[in-house]
């Protein structure tokens, strides 16, 4: 019995031991100073100084952050590459990308799986939702963080649209009698007021209203259908809607920068775009000689009554495999605060993204929050419906033939059977030289 008695407690003391290693294996040991790639812009100095200097003052562990301004994700994306191709000691401990990034980086093995430090610290990463694990995974597992996240919305003149009864469209059936209502005309004909504007000049802004829909530019199995019958009909209503006056077709040279002064000008009632512009579109619309309130919506969905879907936006964050493992620990404290409600909060605040986090809408701080950005409580209520954008490393370039196809279309006059007839050619070729 004592001998029994001696090999528990023996063992019992072994237990702590072996505990102790395995959660310490992702600790920082020692000071350590890491570099952080980034592509924010000067106007948001203010809030990566105010971030980074509360993390280096409170973390306790010797962690000194360095933020680095890259420049447009583009750019980060090629210096990121080219680093982790150097290998350690070229890369940074932590990068933003675009949340376009982070399944070719997991194809080619560029970011640390962070799973194991999730479990080592208990980090709650279902507390962001399906889709933005799913934006930020490759092969089901963790490589990146959900960071500033924004989405496909409608933005429209809320003043008008409580003065004159106009009706959000919920599905795509729905948009004739919106732009029907929301379209003001001079006593000539013309367009005084467009019920809404497309984006030409981006494909992501307008392609729900075909996804949801059910077409796909790229479908799953390497095949388009983008020449099916559903897109044909859908193709034909916009260019309805365009040939009446009641939507303004954006493309070419300052498309972006011509619709949003449309808007802000009282020349559109509503306008297609991302939700990470919000504060830009409340900000110039108040600076105008006719203020109004702005609303914000989501983009129209299916025509089943079912589907609403919408696509990530925004950045991801992720540490570089290539990285130092002390490099790594201290990046991981690093992102654990950055994506933390706390932060995630205040990022949404300072900026025109939305909180990611589901335990945001329960900090007394959220209701703050929406007193200042009404407009952002449907959209943070239907974050649940925001998916992954299509992986298939062939598709920017496919969806680029359809969006140049469809301004033949939308200012040429050119057929649109046969011009989507040659697209899916176009599409298919590209499909199989892959």
């Amino acid at each position: 019995m004592k001998k029994f008695l001696s090999i528990l407690l023996a063992a019992m003391m072994l237990l702590p031991l072996v505990s102790a290693s395995a959660a310490t294996e992702y600790d920082v040991t020692e000071p350590i100073t890491i570099t952080w790639w980034h592509a924010h812009e000067d106007q948001y100095n203010e809030y990566i100084n105010y971030m980074v200097d509360k993390f280096n003052s409170e973390n306790g562990m010797g962690i000194t952050v360095n933020p680095v301004y890259i420049g447009s994700y583009t750019e980060i994306n090629t210096q990121f590459i080219a680093a982790a191709t150097a290998g350690e000691g070229t890369v940074p401990a932590v990068v933003t990308c675009n949340t376009s990034y982070p399944f070719s980086y997991g194809k080619d093995g560029l970011c640390e799986v962070l799973d194991p430090y999730i479990e080592a610290y208990d980090y709650d990463i279902a507390d962001f939702g399906e889709g933005l694990i799913a934006s930020t995974s490759y092969d089901d597992e963790q490589i990146a963080l959900p960071y500033l996240i924004s989405t496909q919305v409608m933005y429209y003149n809320k003043t008008a649209a409580d003065a004159e009864g106009i009706t959000i469209p919920t599905t795509l059936d729905e948009m004739d009698a919106f732009l029907e209502k929301a379209t003001i005309f001079n006593e000539d004909g013309t367009t005084k007021r467009y019920g809404t504007v497309i984006p030409g000049w981006d494909y992501w802004y307008f392609e729900m209203f075909y996804k949801n829909n059910g077409v796909e530019t790229v479908c799953e199995d390497g095949t388009t259908d983008i020449n099916s019958a559903k897109s044909v009909e859908i193709t034909a209503k916009i260019k309805e809607w365009i040939d009446k006056g009641y939507a303004y077709y954006a493309y070419g040279q300052g498309a972006s920068s011509n619709m949003r002064q449309l808007f802000w000008d009282g020349g559109a009632f509503s306008v297609l775009h991302t939700s990470s512009l919000y504060d830009t579109y409340v900000t110039n619309v108040a600076a105008t000689e006719n203020p109004f309130e702005v609303g914000m919506a989501w983009l129209p969905g299916g025509n089943d009554g079912e589907t609403f879907k919408s696509e990530v936006g925004g950045s991801a964050i992720l540490i570089p495999a290539a990285a130092s493992q002390a490099e790594k620990n201290a990046a991981w404290q690093f992102l654990m605060f950055i994506t933390s409600p706390e932060i995630n909060l205040y990022w949404a605040d300072k900026t025109g993204y939305f909180p990611t986090r589901a335990s945001v809408q329960e900090m007394p701080e959220y209701a703050d929050y929406l007193e200042r950005k009404p407009a952002m409580k449907d959209i943070v209520a239907m974050s649940k419906w925001i998916n992954p954008r299509n992986s298939n490393p062939a598709y920017d370039s496919c969806a680029n033939l359809w969006r140049d196809a469809l301004a033949t279309i939308f200012n040429d006059n050119a057929p649109i059977q046969e011009t989507l007839d040659t697209l899916a050619t176009e599409i298919q070729e590209n499909l199989n030289d892959q």
